[in-house]
C-alpha cells in the first residue's frame, strides 16, 4: 500500500425530501447569500428549483440564480458565474444538478476568490486554498462530483477539456434524494452508471500490487453497481435500487476506493478529448467505447490483474490461459455496457472510419497538452498508443 492523504469533509443528507432542508442546513453554517447554479429547464419544470428557493427563503438565505449549464460545462458560463459572485457578494455556491453543474459550481467557487482568470487554475494546476463553500442537490448519480476533489471544464475556444483537483473544492454539503432521479431518461441513467463503474476501473488498474482493503471495497462496489443497474433500468421508480446507485456513485469517485494506489486515469483522459472534439458526446457513452478498447490494448502488461477482475466481478472461470482470461474480462465489460444501452464503438457516436483521421488529428495535440508525452500508470501510454486505442474503438 502506498502512502496517502485522504479527507472527506462532505456532510451527506440522504433520503426522501431532503432538498427541503437546504435552507436550514445552509443557514446553520452561516450562509447569507448563495449562487443557485443549475442546468437546463428540467429542474425548473419539475418544481425542484422552486422548492429549493422556498427552503432558502424560509431560512432567510438570499439567492442569485444562474442556469444554463450544458453537458461538458464550458468556461464562459463559469466566468459569468465568477463575475456574478463578486458583484453580489455571494458566500456559498449551491449546485442543483448532476456532475456538469457541480463541476461548473466548483470552478466558479474557485474563481470567485482569486484575481486571475479562473482558467489559469486549469492550465497551471496551482493550489488554491481560497474557495467559496459549495453545497449540492444531486439530481444525476454519475460523476461523483458531489464529494470529490475534482472538476472538469471545457474551453471551446481552445478546443480543450481539462480537469483541476483541489481538496478545498470538495462540497461541504450534499443533499441526495433518490426520488429526484426517477424521471431521468434511460440513456442518461445508463451513461451515469457507466461513468461510475469506470471510476472504479481507473482505480483498480494501476502499477501497484494488491491492496486488499482498497481492492475489496472497489470490487464490492463494482458488483453492486452491476447488480443494481438492470433493476434501475427495468423500474425507474425502484427507490431502493436508485438509492443504492446514488450512494455507490458517490463512493466510486470520493477517493476511498483508490487509497494506497496510484490509479490510472488514462481512459478518462482519452475520453475528455473525445467529448471536447464533439461536445454532444455524453461522457459515459464515450467511456463505454474506450474502456474495453484500452483494456485490450494494455492487457499484456498485467493479464493476471484483468483476469482477477473478470473472476470477481463477472464470475468468469479460469481457462488456464491468463491472457485469454484478461481479454474475456475486457469483452465482458463491453457486454455489460451494451446491456445498459450504451454504444460500444465510436462509429455509433458518429466517428467512424471516415471521420477518425480528422478526430485524431484534432485530439492528439490537445491530449499531449493535457497529459504530457506519456500518461497512465497501468501501462505508460504514448501518443502512438492513444491513436491505436482510438482506432481500435471505431
Amino acid at each position: 500500500m502506498l502512502d496517502f492523504e485522504f479527507m472527506s469533509p462532505t456532510q451527506f443528507v440522504f433520503g426522501r425530501g431532503v432538498e427541503e432542508k437546504v435552507g436550514d442546513k445552509l443557514a446553520e453554517r452561516g450562509a447569507k447569500k448563495v449562487l443557485l447554479h443549475f442546468g437546463g429547464q428540467s429542474a425548473v419544470r419539475s418544481g425542484l428549483i422552486d422548492r429549493v428557493c422556498a427552503s432558502l427563503d424560509a431560512a432567510g438565505v438570499e439567492c442569485v440564480k444562474l442556469g444554463g449549464v450544458r453537458p461538458n460545462p464550458e468556461i464562459e458560463l463559469v466566468r459569468e458565474g465568477v463575475a456574478l459572485c463578486k458583484k453580489e457578494g455571494v458566500d456559498w455556491v449551491l449546485a442543483v444538478g448532476g456532475g456538469s453543474v457541480i463541476d461548473s459550481a466548483k470552478a466558479i467557487a474557485n474563481g470567485a476568490c482569486i484575481e486571475e482568470d479562473v482558467w489559469e487554475l486549469f492550465t497551471t494546476k496551482r493550489p488554491n486554498a481560497n474557495v467559496l463553500p459549495i453545497a449540492v442537490v444531486l439530481t444525476i448519480p454519475a460523476a461523483g462530483s458531489e464529494a470529490s476533489k475534482n472538476t472538469v471544464i471545457s474551453n471551446d475556444a481552445l478546443g480543450m477539456k481539462t480537469g483541476y483537483g483541489n481538496e478545498h473544492q470538495r462540497p461541504k454539503l450534499a443533499f441526495m434524494n433518490p426520488e429526484l432521479t426517477f424521471t431521468l431518461p434511460p440513456y442518461q441513467t445508463a451513461a451515469g452508471i457507466t461513468d461510475m463503474f469506470c471510476h472504479l476501473l481507473e482505480r483498480f488498474f494501476d502499477d501497484v500490487d494488491a491492496v486488499p482493503v482498497t481492492d475489496n471495497l472497489n470490487l464490492s462496489l463494482m458488483r453492486t453497481v452491476r447488480a443494481e443497474a438492470p433493476r434501475v433500468l427495468a423500474d425507474p421508480e425502484d427507490y431502493e435500487a436508485r438509492a443504492n446507485i446514488m450512494w455507490a456513485g458517490m463512493l466510486c469517485h470520493q477517493g476511498l476506493a483508490g487509497v494506497g494506489r496510484h490509479e490510472d486515469w488514462a481512459t478518462h483522459g482519452l475520453e475528455h478529448e473525445l467529448s471536447a472534439f464533439d461536445t454532444s458526446i455524453t461522457h459515459g457513452a464515450g467511456l463505454a467505447c474506450l474502456f474495453p478498447a484500452w483494456m485490450e490494448h494494455v492487457h499484456a502488461e498485467n493479464p493476471a490483474r484483468l483476469a482477477y477482475y473478470g473472476r470477481e466481478v463477472f464470475g468468469l472461470a479460469p481457462t488456464g490461459d491468463v491472457c485469454a482470461d484478461a481479454l474475456s474480462a475486457a469483452d465482458e465489460t463491453r457486454q455489460f455496457f451494451a446491456s445498459l444501452g450504451m454504444p460500444t464503438t465510436l462509429t455509433e457516436l458518429g466517428i467512424g472510419e471516415d471521420e477518425i483521421d480528422k478526430a485524431i488529428e484534432k485530439m492528439i495535440p490537445t491530449l499531449k497538452k493535457n497529459k504530457g508525452e506519456v500518461f497512465g500508470s497501468f501501462k505508460k501510454l504514448t501518443m502512438e498508443d492513444a491513436e491505436e486505442i482510438y482506432r481500435s474503438a471505431v
